[in-house]
C-alpha cells in the first residue's frame, strides 16, 4: 500500500462526507418534513425519517473522522438507495438537456461510498491503516 493510494481513500472520505454532512446539516437547520411526507407518501412509517439523521449527520462524520468507514459508507450507499427510491425514481433513466444523467449526484454518492465500503479508511484514518475500526 502507497501514501498515495491511502491519500486517495482520505480524499474520498473527506469529500464524500463533507458534501453528505451539508444535506444533513439541512435537515437538522430545516427539519425533515421533506422525507417525512416522501415516505408517508409511500406508505412507509414516518418514524424512518429520523434515519436520514443517521445517513447524513453520524455516518459522514464517522466517515471524515475514519472510523467505522466501512459500515458509515454502506450506512450512505443505504441512504442513497432509498433517496432514489423515494424521490427519483421517475428520473432513474432521464438524461439532462446538457446530456448528463438527471441522477448524477446522487449516482456519485452512491457509488463513491460503495467503493469507500471495499477501500476502507486507509492510513490517515482515526483507525489507522489496519485498525479495527476501519
Amino acid at each position: 500500500m502507497t501514501a498515495s493510494n491511502d491519500f486517495g481513500k482520505l480524499v474520498l472520505r473527506v469529500v464524500l462526507g463533507a458534501l453528505i454532512l451539508i444535506h444533513g446539516i439541512s435537515k437538522i437547520t430545516g427539519g425533515n418534513a421533506f422525507v417525512l411526507g416522501a415516505l408517508a407518501h409511500h406508505g412507509l412509517p414516518e418514524a424512518l425519517a429520523y434515519g436520514v439523521y443517521v445517513g447524513e449527520v453520524l455516518a459522514p462524520v464517522l466517515l471524515i473522522l475514519g472510523l467505522w468507514t466501512r459500515a458509515a459508507a454502506f450506512v450512505i450507499a443505504v441512504n442513497m438507495v432509498v433517496a432514489v427510491g423515494l424521490v427519483h425514481t421517475g428520473q432513474l433513466f432521464a438524461l439532462e438537456n446538457s446530456g448528463g444523467w438527471a441522477l448524477e449526484l446522487q449516482g456519485m454518492y452512491l457509488f463513491t461510498a460503495l467503493a469507500l465500503v471495499f477501500l476502507g479508511a486507509g492510513r490517515f484514518s482515526t483507525g489507522g491503516a489496519n485498525g479495527l475500526l476501519n
